[in-house]
């Protein structure tokens, strides 16, 4: 044991020893302090006033004050890219501005945007209107003079039908109306002009026809031009339109019709000189508007552009001095009103940097009264804190997302950067897919500048995030891949000729019969002589379903004995006793005894039944095990094992809930009467984090029903989760299957045709196959199983994982979505 207490510290093993610290902050250099504080980023502050709503709070008009701030920058960056101008990421050198001051700045920026969006929205909407109009001069006179001949042609035609009733001057066609004497004929035809959205064309051509029943004539052509929206910023196409009627009625419908559908109506006068004079002066006019758009567009671009130079600095600045004053507002004013009282957790060797910095604020704020710092004792669980780089993240991540290492606890993922890219690569062994994989790893690392910089998409920086578990994943693959020898399925001679021959001449040609052993064992891996055999299927299922027992004891023998550094490191020799010994007997006892057969079996060639020596350990355990013995007093050892693991059941369940009942009984004899104190109010006054633990009830059957479900879920998940491991076996044998029938099924197939592009289609869907089902979906799967195995069947032996993570006060952790 010594030995054990003397090894040096491992970094991931344990997360950092936290203190928790009181800060006394004179209140003319907290802003400074805090802020010193936030660069440094090693103090997570405490929320003194969770009581209170934000609205509450003390800095609640600064906090406010830097929300409008965020609220202009955005406003102001919004327009920037409306106008596709790309602000600078490398802000341009301008001397250190107050908040103040940037406050009026962004103020009067916003301000001349807005005048300059009103102004240029009224110019625009000038110029479509004028736009418009000319459009609408073109068309529509086209229509009228287009619409003088047929009248004449028709008149001797409809002069058959005229009638006098007044009744049927209502129901006539336009055309008899203007041809027919009386009343009618003196009101003429008349028209309406204008512009509507081409999408909107054939509902308002409806709504015209029944509405006056039929009686209008109805034009429409498309306009030449698009029309840019103001309010969209996207160009929008148009049809010029023209209503021929009859009646003063039927124009107030149809101008109302216009009017909900959003149309524009110009009036166009009928005679060709006219509408030839207003064409000239809605050119000019559209000339002189070009002219001031393009000024008033070039003007506020360059306004644009002088903001953006120093956009990113401003937003960063708003963005620290908001997270300043978010963080001064979870902290206390103390009873003079003069200092500002704080908690944190604190890492134990950032103590003397936080003093540090404390110090420098005290210093650059000229202040009289230094910053008191001192430790508290606090009977809280510290947070967790693990320092990790770009390597360790992503194992420390994946250990995380099933639950944060509760403080000093073991932490797995010291051996999740070995176990879980070897254990997926068990599952994907295939040193040719795993050459693929390496390259995309080793793409993703090159480029780590380039995708660091960037916004990624979510499956992209998912990527990027695991390029280093990728890495290793790969590498693994390969190893696993030479010893399964399997290059995209097809097996290589790569150390040194087979192990067997064949026996004749006769068995050139077959690969299933005729083979015997000549020489030694293939150096390394899988003997390429297996492939294609009859026994190849029986020999790779059993090699690789005992390799997966083998790995799985071996991972839950180590999920027990950190269970017991655990236990040792806490100071908890109950669990050392009634825990991990009986847990760690009662496992070996039976999976570790299988364990130990398979091994023998290997290494001594034996055709013992393993499946008939289990079973009937359990049956008979002492019936003689005839041709199924593999070494002397095998026999006496499983009786005793078979002895010891039932002993390890009660083990596990009876002594600890009893003697936990036993020490309880002795702690607290005697102490029924709690200690009086000198006052009610004491007790309030004194901070939480500080206050002395009260004795718990002690419920014996709450701590036994406890113990027995653990003891239960260790003897049932011991079964299960040995079982689970098997998954290894399965998707290997998968994958292998997969990978053989893509290749000899299509790749091997379409080779056998003398055609170029039939053997150029098989290669296609062979890569498409190999790229998205093999690449993509299995190592997908295969991810999938190992992070179950890690997450149920090895932590669950001795990760409780309910700790919460250290999040100390950062400028660093800020980003551009917290605005």
């Amino acid at each position: 044991m010594e030995c054990i207490d003397n090894l040096p510290p491992m970094d991931l093993m344990r997360s950092e020893k936290m203190v928790l610290v009181q800060l006394i902050i004179p209140v003319e250099s907290a802003h400074r302090a805090v802020s010193y504080l936030g660069e440094l980023g090693l103090l997570q502050f405490r929320d003194l006033n969770d009581d209170k709503s934000p609205f509450q709070r003390t800095f609640v008009n600064q906090v406010k004050r830097c929300a409008e701030m965020s609220r202009k920058l955005r406003f102001i960056k919004d327009h920037i890219h409306k106008a596709g101008l790309i602000p600078s990421p490398d802000p341009a050198t301008e001397p250190d501005i107050e908040l103040e001051e940037l406050e009026i700045q962004l103020a009067e920026h916003e301000h001349g945007l807005i005048e300059m969006n009103a102004n240029s929205e009224h110019l625009q909407q000038a110029y479509n209107e004028l736009l418009e109009f000319k459009m609408v001069l073109h068309k529509a006179g086209d229509f009228l003079s287009s619409n003088g001949s047929p009248v004449a042609a028709q008149e001797t035609e409809l002069d058959e039908n005229v009638h006098t009733s007044d009744d049927y001057a209502d129901t006539s066609s336009l055309l008899e109306q203007e041809l027919q004497p009386g009343p009618s004929n003196q009101s003429g035809v008349r028209f309406i002009s204008g512009v509507i959205c081409k999408s909107k064309i054939l509902r308002f051509e409806r709504m015209l026809f029944r509405t006056t029943r039929g009686n209008m004539l109805f034009n429409q052509a498309s306009a030449d031009d698009q029309i840019l929206d103001p309010a969209s910023n996207e160009m929008v196409e148009k049809t010029v339109f023209v209503v021929f009627f009859s009646s003063e009625q039927v124009r107030i419908k149809i101008l109302k019709i216009c009017e909900a559908f959003g149309a524009n109506c110009y009036p166009v006068p009928e005679e060709a000189t006219k509408r030839r004079q207003i064409s000239r002066e809605v050119l000019s006019h559209l000339s002189e508007l070009e002219t001031t758009l393009e000024a008033g567009l070039q003007h506020r671009d360059k306004a644009l552009t002088s903001i953006g130079l120093y956009l990113a600095k401003w937003m960063k600045m708003v963005r620290r001095e908001k997270a300043v004053y978010d963080t001064l507002n979870m902290l206390n004013f103390d009873v003079t009103k003069k200092c500002l009282v704080g908690e944190g957790w604190c890492p134990i060797f950032a103590k003397t940097k936080v003093q540090e910095a404390l110090q420098r604020a005290t210093t650059d704020s000229n202040s009289q009264v230094g910053v008191i710092f001192h430790v508290m004792d606090s009977i809280e669980s510290p947070p967790t804190y693990f320092q990790t780089d770009d390597f360790t993240n992503a194992y420390q991540e994946i250990v995380d997302a099933y639950g944060v290492a509760k403080y000093q606890e073991a932490n797995p993922a010291v051996y999740t950067i070995v176990t879980f890219p070897f254990l997926f690569a068990v599952m994907f062994g295939d040193w040719g897919h795993g050459i693929c994989l390496l390259l995309g790893a080793l793409y993703l690392i090159a480029h780590e500048k380039k995708f660091g910089s960037q916004k990624l998409g979510s499956f992209m920086e998912m990527l990027y995030g695991g390029r280093y578990v990728l890495l290793l994943m790969s590498l693994f693959s390969i190893y696993c891949g030479l010893i399964y020898n399997e290059f995209f399925s097809v097996p290589f001679h790569m150390f040194g000729s087979s192990a067997y021959q064949c026996r004749d001449a006769t068995c050139s040609d077959s690969r299933s019969v005729g083979l015997i052993k000549y020489r030694d064992a293939y150096p390394f891996g899988v003997d390429p002589s297996w492939r294609g055999s009859r026994s190849e299927l029986p020999f790779l299922n059993s090699l690789k379903m005992k390799m997966s027992i083998l790995f799985g004891i071996v991972q839950m023998n180590l999920g027990i004995i950190l269970s017991y550094l655990n236990a040792r490191y806490f100071g908890n020799s109950l669990d050392i006793k009634y825990q991990f010994v009986p847990q760690i007997i009662f496992l070996n006892s039976l999976f570790g005894y299988l364990s130990l057969l398979i091994i023998t079996k290997w290494c001594t060639g034996s055709q013992a039944d393993l499946y008939h020596v289990m079973i009937y350990m359990f049956l008979s355990p002492f019936e003689d095990l005839g041709e199924n013995q593999l070494f002397w007093g095998q026999g006496v050892l499983q009786v005793v094992l078979l002895i010891l693991a039932i002993i390890a059941v009660p083990w596990m369940l009876f002594p600890k809930p009893f003697i936990l009942k036993k020490l309880h009984t002795e702690r607290f004899q005697g102490r029924t009467y709690g200690i009086l104190g000198t006052s009610d109010s004491y007790d309030d006054e004194v901070p939480d984090s500080v206050r002395q633990p009260q004795p718990e009830e002690f419920n014996f059957s709450e701590v036994f029903v406890h113990q027995m479900i653990h003891s239960i879920e260790f003897v049932l998940g011991s079964v299960s989760n040995t079982a689970s491991y098997l998954r290894l076996w399965a998707l290997s044998l998968a994958h292998s299957e997969l990978s053989t029938v893509f290749y000899e099924k299509v790749l091997v197939l379409a080779w056998g045709y003398d055609n170029l592009i039939i053997r150029l289609v098989g290669l296609a869907v062979f890569a498409f196959a190999t790229a998205f089902i093999l690449l993509m979906m299995e190592t997908l799967s295969a991810f999938l199983h190992a992070l179950r195995l890690h997450w149920v069947e090895f932590q669950n032996k001795f990760y409780s994982g309910d700790g919460y993570k250290f999040v100390p006060f950062s400028f660093a952790a800020l980003n551009e979505e917290e605005d």
